[in-house]
């Protein structure tokens, strides 16, 4: 809704031609678009709706959408724009002629393009650290489950005293060392980003190499992104480097992995399990070939907690807020 304030009468920019005249000027709230497949808790939107409307800013939710057209009718107007896990593709951008800035609530961010969002002067940005802890935690279920065989009744192992290595020490990656450290597991990283003295800070030792990270791990956590880098990176060659025994844990992204090459291995491998909260393509074909050492969440639930589902909505309304008034780019992911 727009509002009205009147130009005093004699202020310069009531003289026209001579004669003082009284003007009306409409001024349109900046609008937040909240676009979510997979809606926000109630909690968090309410959160959400008191940081954007605090700010002066108009709100609007589309939650649950099923056609892609609805997206690019309810972006057109949208100065700011709010996902989870939907596409934020050349369509959507092209659609969206005011976008100044779009927050993926969450810290993976592959489904915007960050290319097309650089050429449209959108600033992309996440909200890293916000779902940390809810990813560790499940990561360490993971574990749990798998070294007790899948609770299926029969002798498993304990991950006190296992070597857990931890590939990418990011938000995640740290507190699935602090979890992991009151298992009584020793913890090893590997991030080519992250200095020695940061890791051995959390406790952690450092090492200088995945191949090193895989030939000491008993048990590895993925926390890498999906980069033109890591895509396809957890490979045959890779994995064969694990001692006998050994564990894989996904909780990062399913592109990371080489799904034909891990196949290959386990079926070499029959010592080695894979569990994982993204659905590989080839689901069926592992349930199939290895259903006491393969486990698939339904869909990815890392974040699927009420605080980090809270934490993550807030976060992305109060980073647009600031960007918006103070220009703050800080989590900015595109360049």
């Amino acid at each position: 809704m727009g509002f009205s304030y009147l130009i005093p009468v004699g202020h310069p920019e009531n003289h026209i031609k001579g004669k003082t005249v009284e003007l009306t000027t409409t001024f349109t709230p900046m609008k937040v678009l909240v676009a979510t497949e997979k809606p926000f808790a109630k909690v968090a939107v309410e959160g959400i709706r008191k940081v954007v409307e605090e700010a002066g800013y108009t709100l609007v939710l589309l939650e649950k959408y099923t056609h892609k057209q609805q997206l690019l009718e309810a972006v057109a107007d949208a100065d700011a724009m709010i996902v989870r896990s939907d596409i934020v593709d050349k369509e959507v951008l092209d659609a969206a002629k005011q976008l100044k800035i779009v927050v993926r609530a969450g810290a993976g961010y592959d489904n915007i393009d960050l290319a097309e969002a650089t050429a449209h002067n959108v600033v992309a940005m996440n909200t890293p650290g916000q779902n940390s802890n809810a990813v560790a935690e499940l990561a360490l279920g993971l574990m749990v489950y798998a070294v007790r065989n899948f609770y299926n009744g029969t002798s498993g192992t304990e991950l006190m005293g296992k070597t857990l290595g931890i590939h990418a020490f990011g938000n995640v990656g740290r507190n699935v060392a602090r979890i992991a450290k009151g298992f009584g597991m020793n913890v090893i990283a590997f991030d080519a980003y992250c200095p020695d003295d940061a890791m051995t800070a959390a406790g952690v030792t450092p090492v200088h190499s995945a191949q090193e990270l895989y030939k000491q791990a008993d048990i590895v956590s993925l926390h890498i992104p999906a980069t033109p880098e890591t895509k396809q990176s957890i490979n045959y060659a890779l994995l064969s480097l694990m001692p006998k025994g050994a564990m894989l844990v996904n909780t990062a992204r399913k592109e990371v992995i080489n799904e034909g090459e891990l196949i290959q291995f386990m079926q070499e491998r029959q010592d080695f399990k894979y569990v994982t909260d993204i659905m590989p393509a080839s689901d069926m074909k592992m349930q199939e070939l290895f259903a006491d050492r393969y486990f698939a969440t339904p869909k990815k639930m890392g974040a699927q907690t009420a605080e980090a589902n809270i934490n993550a909505g807030i976060a992305a309304a109060r980073q647009i807020v600031d960007f918006l008034k103070n220009g703050n780019t800080r989590f900015q992911v595109n360049k």
